[in-house]
């Protein structure tokens, strides 16, 4: 049935119906586009347009419909209707006749189109909040299960200083609280509701949009009708956000492939987020994460495409903006099926405490905590950085760490070296010198952690 035929005297092409019809996609906006139609019934009832009999039978007729959209029964692969929208009131007039035919007055499909896709947006926003809470909730048991584990933190790929295994996963729930920030301020920017602004101008109708807002969920409707029709912001905030989150998924997925590898050893994961060879039978590949790293790609490139659509539309509604849902459908479907995979992953890991340890004191990572020992002896930073070096040198020419050379052999780069520079030198002494918010000490890191647990682990 389609909703605009009346001046057109030939039907569509079959060519032009394969670009223009969306149902094949727009369907999963069926339970939105359904109780936004409720809700208009009930507006338009109210203004006069039909008896509160003919609203009753309209409404009940729809609250069918949306238990079978809900309960995933609407047979959409046999109806060739446009989209989602024509579906909906083709259903609606095969169950009333002319009565069904009420319902869309007063509004358009682009502020309906609008409405569905806000709805849909806020509705996945809860669900992705869940499920970035339950990546960091993996992640806060993990470091509470290897609260004093050690291993090297790197710039450059390079070992740089040792960190406590709690501080690497405290640093991706930070990035992750971000993610969740983002959403929660999404959601207060795209919290209107467009119904009731008809197709570019409003609506002639004496209807109550504030009590339509409230009966929808929203805060407030949207206070120009042209930019009602036709913003797309919410849904790039949204892509973006993904974007982001995916961004650190894929940051947390390269850390993980590389402590998992061979030459590093720190971690084991689970059998059942890895894979083998078809070849080689000692495989064990880190597949998951190597998926999440590689599906951001597609997530980037959703928000790009829909920025590229959106530059050059003239106001209000146009037909490109048909265009924003396949990719914003994948980015967030692609999201959350990446989330649910890190909480497995990192539920699954297995750290290595001796090997961590072992890597963590090796790469002169101390040699820093050599260069501030010699300041306290009175020597100037830039000076004591260049007698660490030297020390560094001749160890790596036997071979050595640095706290395995003897003080006879200390001495000869600078006689203030006495036998108190032995304890600085521990691995545990350049982890607990760094004793302040947000460092690696013992007491920051515990901290962080303990108020981490409270918050996302208890109950």
């Amino acid at each position: 049935m389609g909703l605009w035929g009346g001046r057109f005297q030939e039907g569509s092409s079959d060519m032009f119906r394969q670009v223009n019809d969306s149902l094949p996609f727009d369907r999963v906006l069926a339970s939105q586009d359904i109780r936004g139609s409720i809700i208009w019934s009930r507006a338009i009832s109210k203004a006069g347009v039909m008896s509160q009999e003919e609203q009753g039978e309209i409404e009940t007729v729809l609250t069918q419909l949306l238990e079978k959209a809900e309960a995933g029964e609407l047979d959409f692969d046999a109806s060739d209707e446009e989209d989602i929208h024509s579906f909906v009131e083709a259903a609606l007039i095969d169950a009333l006749g002319d009565l069904g035919r009420k319902l869309h007055t007063g509004r358009s499909r682009n502020d309906q189109v609008a409405t569905d896709f806000r709805l849909w947006c806020k509705e996945h926003i809860e669900f992705l909040r869940k499920d970035i809470i339950a990546v960091i909730a993996s992640l806060v048991k993990s470091a509470d299960q290897f609260r004093t584990a050690i291993l090297p933190g790197y710039t450059h790929l390079q070992r740089a200083q040792p960190v406590r295994y709690p501080h690497w996963c405290l640093a991706y729930v930070e990035m992750l609280k971000r993610d969740l920030s983002r959403l929660d301020d999404l959601l207060k920017r795209m919290d209107q509701s467009p119904l009731g602004c008809g197709a570019l101008a409003g609506t002639t109708y004496p209807i109550d949009r504030q009590q339509i807002a409230d009966q929808l969920g929203f805060a407030t409707p949207c206070l120009n009708s042209l930019d009602a029709v036709s913003d797309r912001d919410y849904v790039l905030e949204l892509m973006f956000a993904a974007s982001t989150s995916m961004m650190h998924l894929s940051r947390m997925a390269e850390d993980l492939i590389f402590f998992n590898s061979g030459e590093a050893g720190f971690i084991k994961l689970g059998d059942q987020v890895t894979s083998g060879s078809s070849l080689m039978p000692q495989k064990k590949n880190p597949d998951a994460l190597e998926l999440m790293r590689g599906k951001c790609g597609r997530v980037f490139g959703s928000l790009q495409a829909l920025l590229v659509t959106m530059k050059g539309l003239p106001l209000a509604y146009n037909k490109d903006m048909q265009e924003d849902k396949e990719g914003a459908f994948d980015a967030v479907n692609q999201w959350h099926i990446c989330l649910c995979i890190a909480s497995e992953v990192i539920d699954t890991i297995e750290l290595n405490v001796e090997r961590c340890a072992q890597a963590a004191s090796q790469g002169y990572a101390n040699a820093t905590e050599l260069a501030d020992y010699l300041v306290e002896k009175g020597i100037p930073f830039r000076t004591a950085h260049d007698i660490s070096g030297q020390v560094v040198l001749a160890a790596l020419e036997q071979n050595k760490p640095i706290e395995a050379l003897s003080l006879e052999e200390l001495k000869t780069f600078n006689n203030l070296i006495d036998d108190d520079v032995y304890p600085i030198l521990e691995l545990e002494y350049l982890v607990d010198k760094r004793d302040i918010l947000g460092g690696t000490g013992a007491k920051p890191v515990f901290a962080a952690l303990d108020s981490a647990l409270a918050e996302f682990c208890n109950g």
